[in-house]
């Protein structure tokens, strides 16, 4: 065909069908403007190739993807992976007719051809980079793989052939072999592991979080170092993306969940219950003996009536046996307010059709402070969201401050101004 067009163009310049010298003066003196004729028609052309091989590709492709039930070939169209395989017709059209429109300036050859050839390796490099998008979208459908750092593994992957590609995309333009450019990576090591640092610590980030599964997508993560508490969006080689619960978002360093404490709520969401771990504290001076008035009031209460009983008749027995009785009663045991009150809460949560009885449920005295005599109530619920299980504790504790002053006891209440003020 090179010769076919030679002759083409000569033919043009034949006088009485001879080439004569007279005729190459005007051949040569032309050229330059027969190439950039041609060039152009050659970009025209590589264009139409590609808008026609676009066209064909990507009709055929849509046809088959919709024809198909299944959905791995949908997310290859939607990452336009196909598209970028229509861009490699151009380059090799644009290829094969660059030695042609050139063929008289053969110092161009060589150089169009280290451009077309650097052209399809970028190609081919975005190609990659929408497959491994498309496989990342694949892969997320699975339900085995949902809560995997999908992102961090794709774009690992990109980094890889990226930087294969580049080292050969160097190779091309300096004519040295590939392996020369690998063994100058060693000797700017230091320079690269500064410059990419936080990648290469991000990268082993996620690789540490997904082998030892410390956080998936979809987890609760609380992270106090940088305020996030939320659920995990995303997790890539260098950022993990927090929707926190007031629909803001957190991007977090991969690593700092390696290299700093946060805490993860999945052990909860899987297990039985979620914990009600709250005190109320007491006036220690409201702390007293039951009086026989209180235990008569206190009789009327279902959930502890029989408890009274029992226990009334298990200390009379024992200060009986011991003595304490008459003038020397006060030295026995007696039951007061506070203990009381203590198991009326713990039968109430035994009662409660919201806990976990399968799991610890207790109502313990905790070491007195300068703010009062805490006491702790530690149970479980079986609801584990956060807006119904707030509602849950709010009905537990609303019931059990409006049932204190029964007991005859005070909660602690630090003194404002206006205390002193009227004092």
């Amino acid at each position: 065909m090179r010769t076919a067009i030679i002759n083409w163009i000569k033919s043009y310049y034949l006088i009485d069908g001879k080439f004569t010298e007279q005729a190459e003066k005007a051949y040569n003196a032309d050229m330059i403007w027969w190439t950039l004729g041609l060039f152009g028609g050659l970009l025209v052309a590589s264009a139409i190739v590609w808008y026609v091989s676009r066209f064909i590709l990507l009709q055929i492709v849509h046809a088959f993807a919709e024809r198909t039930k299944a959905t791995w070939d949908d997310h290859l169209v939607n990452n336009k992976v196909f598209r970028g395989l229509a861009l490699l017709s151009p380059l090799a059209f644009l290829n094969y007719f660059l030695t042609i429109v050139f063929f008289h300036y053969d110092g161009f050859l060589k150089y169009s051809d280290k451009l077309v050839t650097v052209l399809v390796i970028f190609v081919i490099m975005m190609i990659f980079n929408r497959f491994f998008n498309g496989l990342r979208d694949i892969f997320k459908e699975v339900p085995a793989l949902k809560d995997k750092p999908i992102q961090s593994y794709s774009q690992i992957l990109k980094i890889l052939v990226s930087g294969i590609l580049m080292i050969i995309v160097l190779s091309v333009l300096t004519e040295q072999s590939p392996w020369y450019f690998l063994g100058g990576l060693g000797a700017i090591s230091a320079i690269l592991l500064l410059i990419f640092k936080d990648s290469i610590l991000g990268f082993v980030g996620s690789i540490q979080l997904s082998s030892y599964d410390m956080v998936r997508v979809g987890d609760w993560v609380t992270v106090e170092k940088f305020g996030a508490d939320g659920d995990v969006l995303e997790i890539n080689i260098s950022t993990v993306k927090v929707r926190n619960f007031d629909n803001t978002i957190t991007t977090i360093p991969t690593y700092s969940f390696i290299s700093d404490s946060f805490k993860n709520w999945r052990g909860m969401q899987e297990s039985g219950g979620r914990r009600v771990m709250r005190s109320i504290k007491f006036q220690i001076d409201s702390v007293k003996f039951a009086t026989p008035e209180l235990m008569a009031k206190l009789e009327k209460v279902e959930l502890i009536a029989d408890f009274m009983k029992e226990r009334q008749k298990e200390i009379d027995d024992y200060n009986k046996e011991n003595g304490y009785e008459g003038t020397n009663s006060e030295n026995g045991r007696h039951q007061t307010n506070l203990g009381l009150f203590r198991r009326y809460v713990e039968y109430a949560l035994h009662k409660n059709e919201h806990i976990n009885h399968d799991l610890t449920v207790m109502v313990r005295q905790l070491e007195p402070t300068e703010f009062g005599l805490p006491l702790q109530v530690y149970c479980f619920t079986h609801e584990k969201n956060w807006q119904p299980y707030e509602d849950i504790v709010a009905d537990i504790f609303d019931h059990i401050y409006a049932t204190i002053h029964k007991f005859d006891l005070e909660m602690y209440e630090r003194p404002s101004g206006s205390v002193f003020r009227q004092n």
